[in-house]
This record gives structure tokens, C-alpha cells and sequence, in this order.
């Protein structure tokens, strides 16, 4: 399978949220979370609307928990492991990364994770607390580059 620009892009956030203080778990709860978002974001936030459930139901009816990381807001649950993330009333837990990213990696995950770790800790906090400056510093001069690379290296 290859690795396109979304699972670099879940992959680098959910290193931003945890070189930022997020635990493992929360940290890829963000990244898929981020990587949903810019994903609705270039297609216009077209769409499916806000589902029925626990997340759902509380987004409908305006009771958002709020989250930031730096200036960039999500909404959040509370889970057992700590914060979850929600967009479109959808929570994203771990198990949705694990499959829907992780797995791309056919078991390698792990190595794409290290390389994620060392490339934004190579970067000031400040443009890490920044969503645009982490866009446009190290998100939009690697996405292309590091899906090549982890398509050769991890499918």
C-alpha cells in the first residue's frame, strides 16, 4: 500500500502533539485528527454531517470541550487513557490510527514514528505551537518527499 501525503501528515502531527507534552495515545488521537481536518479542509468541509453518538450529540447541541495545542483548537472527549479528539462528532481513537495509518506501514510503523520524532524535534517550539508555521515549515517542504520515501521503504 502506499503512503500518501494524509499519512505523513498524521504522522508528523501526532510527533508535533507529543514533542508538545500529549501521551502517546492522545498524541495519535491528534494526528489522525489534524490529517481529518486538512483533508476536509481541501475538499471544503463537504460531507458527511454530524453522526449520532456521545461526541455527535454533544457537538449538536453546541457543549464542545475545546482543546488547544499552541493556537490550534479541536474538539475533545475525555477517554480512559486521557484526551481523545473529535471531528464531525467522530472520536479518534488510537485503534483508528493504529488502522487506518499505522498500518500502511506493514509493521514498521515504529521506524516511520522515529524518523517523525527526530524531524520535528529539529524545530523551535514556537513553530511547533504555531498551525501555520508547522504547515508551512515541516509539514509542506517534506509531505511529498517522505511519502515517496516511506512508500519505498515501509510497502
Amino acid at each position: 500500500m502506499k503512503i500518501g501525503r494524509f499519512q505523513v501528515m498524521a504522522t508528523l502531527q501526532a510527533a508535533r502533539g507529543y514533542v508538545l507534552g500529549l501521551s502517546y495515545d492522545e498524541s495519535m488521537s491528534w494526528g489522525l485528527n489534524r490529517a481529518i481536518f486538512y483533508a476536509a479542509a481541501k475538499r471544503g468541509f463537504k460531507g458527511k454531517g454530524v453522526r449520532e453518538g456521545k461526541a455527535g450529540l454533544k457537538e449538536a447541541a453546541g457543549e464542545r470541550d475545546t482543546f488547544f495545542l499552541g493556537d490550534t483548537m479541536a474538539y475533545k472527549v475525555d477517554g480512559e487513557k486521557g484526551v481523545l479528539f473529535t471531528i464531525g462528532g467522530e472520536v479518534q481513537k488510537v485503534e483508528d490510527f493504529e488502522r487506518q495509518i499505522a498500518a500502511r506501514f506493514k509493521g514498521r510503523f515504529d521506524d516511520a514514528w522515529k524518523e517523525a520524532l527526530e524531524i520535528i524535534k529539529s524545530f523551535d517550539k514556537e513553530v511547533l505551537l504555531s498551525q501555520d508555521s508547522f504547515f508551512e515549515h515541516v509539514y509542506r517542504p517534506r509531505r511529498d518527499e517522505l511519502a515517496e520515501k516511506w512508500s519505498e521503504i515501509f510497502s
